[in-house]
């Protein structure tokens, strides 16, 4: 049996995750759910994220946790960024596939790609100064200090300032665990995103370190002249299995990645980038395929992992009864293959599929007509799926 943190999160969280649970058990795959509370009202009332909560995390070693709001423009940080930082969770891992029966622009190119994204870095890292302050004021003087050739031409009242880490050690890590991903599930293309004509001293490092660890697994680039000057990762130069080439390693810049998968998403497979990008690429993908209603999302760390959906709390729908579910219920489905339950994850993928591409018990988003009266609710669509199996 596993142990498993389970959060409802708040708005339609607690329902989604209700859904969540009944569908996982439904596999046969035993787990004791652990419950751990920790939305928007709890966190406002003890002023963090309540510590039995990561205690409970840092103990079961997995978690699967439903949507939390986090004020926009003011109020606590994001409760995702934290939880993905405090637990040392560097790769967020989003799929994004196909399945019948969902509406989407790109039904005939069978999309079936990953977004690898950087957790811990960029411009996520929340080292940030705000304007009007006096510690803003002194970083824009010592910048302007320091620089070569020009100053930030602002005033340091009205400036604020956001700081952009890129470190060689979590682009390398990251980049190892998008091509372990690929030599895993049998993916063919890693590409790396990011915007190095413009950021050349951390898109630059960028890379230099994701043609490192390319190099390291034996892999093709599309480019030759990419590899030219560059040196294997020597912390993985013969800790990986040889690849023989069967994997290429291509580059984007995230505008041109934009336009490439809007055209083109048949071409692409598994794509690693930094924090921001990935977080913009993720909803755009996540179009692709049908919305934020079916892109399921782990992250993952060295001593832990936490799977989620991609979407966030809907609170205007809370307590309705009326919201898709299949994005948890996917992230579940990635949780069990997480434990080493293959078998059971497939049969709810597999689940999950039948009652889409029939099109009778889904929520009213998955119906041609939102307004149809024969849609469902989230509970019945759980149920749906858990019959299947």
């Amino acid at each position: 049996m596993y142990k498993v943190t389970l959060i409802p999160g708040d708005g339609v969280g607690p329902e989604i995750a209700e859904a969540t649970r009944k569908c996982v058990d439904a596999t046969g795959v035993k787990i004791d759910w652990d419950f751990q509370e920790c939305g928007i009202e709890v966190i406002e009332a003890e002023g963090k994220v309540p510590d039995r909560v990561m205690e409970s995390i840092r103990a079961n070693k997995i978690a699967l946790k439903a949507p939390i709001t986090t004020p926009i423009g003011k109020g606590f940080r994001s409760v995702n960024v934290f939880l993905r930082q405090e637990l040392g969770l560097y790769a967020c891992v989003r799929p994004c596939k196909t399945y019948k029966g969902v509406r989407t622009y790109f039904e005939d190119s069978n999309v079936d790609l990953v977004l690898v994204r950087e957790n811990t870095e960029d411009l996520y890292a929340g080292v940030e100064f705000q304007a009007g302050e006096e510690r803003t004021a002194q970083l824009i003087a010592k910048i302007n200090e320091v620089a070569t050739g020009r100053t930030i031409d602002t005033g340091s009242d009205t400036t604020g300032v956001s700081i952009k880490p890129i470190s060689i050690e979590g682009t390398r890590r990251i980049a190892d665990y998008a091509f372990q991903y690929a030599v895993d599930n049998k993916r063919k293309i890693v590409s790396s995103v990011c915007k190095a004509n413009i950021m050349k001293f951390t898109d630059g490092l960028w890379y230099d370190e994701t043609r490192a660890v390319a190099l390291a697994y034996g892999a093709k680039f599309e480019w030759p002249d990419l590899a030219e000057g560059v040196q294997p990762d020597p912390a993985l130069v013969g800790n990986v299995s040889d690849t023989n080439g069967e994997i290429e390693y291509n580059e984007r810049l995230i505008d041109n990645m934009c336009m490439q998968l809007v055209q083109k998403p048949e071409l692409y497979d598994v794509i690693v980038t930094e924090n921001l990008y990935g977080d913009i690429l993720s909803d755009l993908c996540a179009g692709l395929v049908g919305g934020l209603g079916v892109a399921p999302g782990a992250n993952i760390g060295t001593e832990a992992a936490m799977f989620e959906a991609t979407h966030g709390s809907a609170p205007k729908y809370k307590g309705q009864n009326k919201v898709n579910p299949v994005a948890l219920i996917l992230s579940g489905k990635m949780m069990l293959n997480h434990l080493g339950e293959h078998e059971a994850a497939a049969k709810l993928d597999n689940a999950v599929a039948e009652v889409i591409a029939e099109g009778k018990d889904v929520t009213y988003d998955m119906k041609p007509d939102r307004n149809d009266p024969s849609a469902v609710g989230t509970q019945e669509m759980a149920e749906a799926i858990c019959r299947r199996m």
